[in-house]
């Protein structure tokens, strides 16, 4: 029986770790438009990132404009999919910075993707950002999308250049999804266990710390969190568990009735709550908008 058992023990340690790189890959989608397809002015920009690599992204500027929007992609997607709802913002008055993470888009390619990998990136597009435009980053605010927003929070709590944060359908616990995505394979508990102590292993980041219900705790900046009410990949109410555990008191949830994870269409709708956000969080910056696209601020 104990032989049968190690037997065991050893077949799963030696296949977890190829079945987790496997399954757990990002797909890669790369851009096939630009900017440009929604009549904005931009440049394209290179960023070093950790480990030699660099990142592929989009500057859109606002003349002017000291506050910007560095807009962050969920997982398998890339910085061309969050164009229509960062257009609207760019019209608003603010700069924009665009980009894929590693292993995405038109980035180079890692060993791996997770989302404290995403949140590397983020604070090194944010350095580069204030390096290159320093006129332009007197406020960062960090908007991403699924992982991304994960991301945008646990970077928000460990760097207080963040002037704000939008999350938009972030989860609360990776635990919790690493587990959900495990169990419509049918695997043993233990093997359950195991794949999500590789995982935390190989990211460098036990699934507690990085958590955004966690990582929430430790923010002090304004955040807005925005999720779907028919969101069957990430339910509404991992939202509100976010939310419950928010410090700051200027933490609020927008619930946007019938959009799904990916409907950026529905949330783009709600553009108006966003613009909001924004110029509470960039004051000086607010009348300037208004005044350059007073149409943008209206709607």
């Amino acid at each position: 029986m104990f032989t049968v058992f190690g037997l065991f023990i050893v077949l799963a340690a030696a296949a977890i770790p190829t079945g987790v790189h496997l399954g757990f890959r990002a797909p890669r989608i790369r851009e096939t438009g630009s900017p440009a397809d929604y009549g904005l002015a931009y440049d394209a920009v290179r960023i070093p990132t950790v480990r030699q690599r660099h990142l592929f992204g989009w500057l859109l500027p606002q003349p002017g404009a000291d506050c910007t929007v560095i807009v962050l992609h969920g997982w398998g997607s890339n910085a061309e999919l969050m164009l229509p709802l960062a257009a609207p913002l760019q019209r608003a008055g603010f700069n924009l910075l665009l980009y894929d993470a590693r292993n995405h888009g038109s980035s180079d390619s890692d060993s791996f993707s997770s989302l404290p990998r995403f949140a590397e990136d983020l604070g090194m597009a944010m350095a580069w950002l204030k390096r290159h435009h320093p006129h332009r980053a007197a406020r960062i605010v960090v908007l991403g999308h699924s992982v991304g927003a994960g991301a945008a929070l646990f970077e928000a709590s460990r760097n207080p250049d963040i002037t704000a944060v939008i999350s938009i359908a972030a989860f609360a616990d990776p635990a919790r999804v690493t587990e959900g995505y495990l169990r419509h394979l049918h695997l043993p508990r233990l093997v359950t266990r195991l794949v999500i102590r590789y995982v935390e292993w190989i990211i460098g980041f036990p699934f507690e710390t990085i958590a955004p219900m966690n990582s929430v705790r430790r923010i002090a900046c304004p955040i807005l969190l925005v999720h779907g009410t028919d969101d069957q990949t990430v339910p509404v109410e991992d939202a509100r568990r976010i939310l419950a555990n928010c410090r700051t008191s200027q933490a609020s949830l927008l619930e946007v009735d019938g959009a799904g994870h990916d409907s950026v269409d529905k949330i783009e709708q709600h553009v108006s709550e966003l613009t909001r956000f924004l110029d509470d969080t960039c004051p000086a910056k607010a009348e300037q908008a208004r005044i350059a696209h007073p149409a943008a601020t209206r709607d």
